[in-house]
């Protein structure tokens, strides 16, 4: 039977065909959407043509807005609050080519029924990638040993390598069992590094299950050789790792973020950091980036990425894929594979 809009209820949409429109910045739309994208999303929907909605209060953006029934969002789309919902009458599904929908998907959009899809659990996997990868080449002390090889040009005397160096029984502590904090556990399975896990929300049937054993957050950071920072930013987890969680982990021990800079109390990490008693590796800071003369910039035992954990280059094919998938189900009445729910995004990223 086919979908009928909630603004005519009488008049039949079209079937396995809705109409589509790209909203996102226009360096975003050019990243994702090169022509095999373009022509895989013309294969399940009738898309507008290019260049992308960035705004929705200009004429184009209100004519194309008029009979689209789904958008493919991604980096950069306007909110769609109430005037842009309301040149929009048909619309019924977003999927998003990125992981969180809170910069655009408001309370009117809920309220209206519309449905919601996001590619977070394909940009999950390049972040639990780096993470895996930043776990084991701390352990081995790999970056810093490559600066002093570099500096000295002689190798070190390897039997003197001291017992903490290595991956043999190292604990790995997951700060929330998110997306990408769940893709680090799966991971991480094939290596001999024990799993402690917090996350409030995870009964311990479910984390037998994942093969953690979970502790409590005093816990995690005071027995853990690395941390890893997996929790969404929220009122309640702004701050969340403090100072005295700073102060409790071991020494040499490791905190790696690739979750929200202000999940962390930087502030705090810059001081423990200047003394030398742990190591950081920072995806995000806050603010991000730091500013030029921010002393964690000096901290040698700090290792400061450029937000780069997520999905970028051949990457982001991976999250075309994934809303190409979406479009195509919820044309044929499927429903989405990856829905986000009103009620979830309160612990969502």
């Amino acid at each position: 039977m086919p979908r009928t809009s909630p603004a005519s209820p009488e008049a039949p949409l079209t079937p396995n065909r809705p109409r589509a429109a790209v909203a996102m910045k226009p360096g975003a739309a050019t990243a994702l959407l090169d022509a095999r994208s373009l022509a895989a999303l013309g294969e399940v929907c009738d898309l507008a043509e290019l260049p992308a909605l960035d705004d929705f209060a200009t004429d184009r953006a209100r004519a194309v807005l008029a009979d689209v029934e789904i958008l493919v969002t991604g980096w950069g789309c306007p909110p769609l609050d109430a005037a842009a919902l309301a040149a929009a009458p048909r619309l019924r599904a977003v999927v998003h080519t990125a992981g969180s929908v809170r910069g655009h998907i408001t309370e009117e959009c809920w309220d209206r029924g519309i449905e919601v899809s996001s590619a977070a659990a394909a940009n999950a996997l390049p972040v639990a990638e780096y993470t895996v990868a930043m776990i084991l080449l701390s352990g081995k002390r790999v970056l810093e040993r490559a600066r002093e090889y570099r500096a000295e040009r002689r190798r070190d005397n390897w039997l003197a390598t001291p017992s903490t160096v290595g991956n043999h029984g190292r604990t790995v502590g997951i700060l929330s069992a998110s997306l990408i904090g769940r893709r680090v556990i799966e991971l991480l399975r094939p290596y001999d590094l024990p799993v402690l896990l917090h996350d409030p929300y995870v009964t311990d049937a479910e984390a037998a299950a994942l093969g953690v054993r979970p502790v409590g957050l005093a816990e995690l950071f005071a027995q853990s050789d690395v941390v890893s920072v997996h929790t969404p930013l929220l009122p309640s987890t702004r701050g969340l790792v403090d100072r005295e969680l700073l102060t409790s982990m071991r020494p040499d021990a490791v905190l790696i973020n690739t979750a929200r800079g202000a999940v962390v109390d930087q502030d705090a990490l810059t001081d423990v950091l200047r003394q030398d008693r742990i190591r950081a590796i920072l995806d995000v800071t806050d603010p991000d980036p730091l500013p030029t003369a921010h002393p964690l910039w000096g901290c040698d035992n700090a290792l400061i990425t450029p937000h780069l954990a997520g999905s970028q280059g051949n990457e982001w094919q991976r999250l075309v894929g994934l809303a190409v998938g979406e479009v195509d189900r919820w044309a044929a009445g499927d429903g989405f594979a990856h829905p986000v729910r009103r009620e979830r995004l309160a612990f969502l990223a």
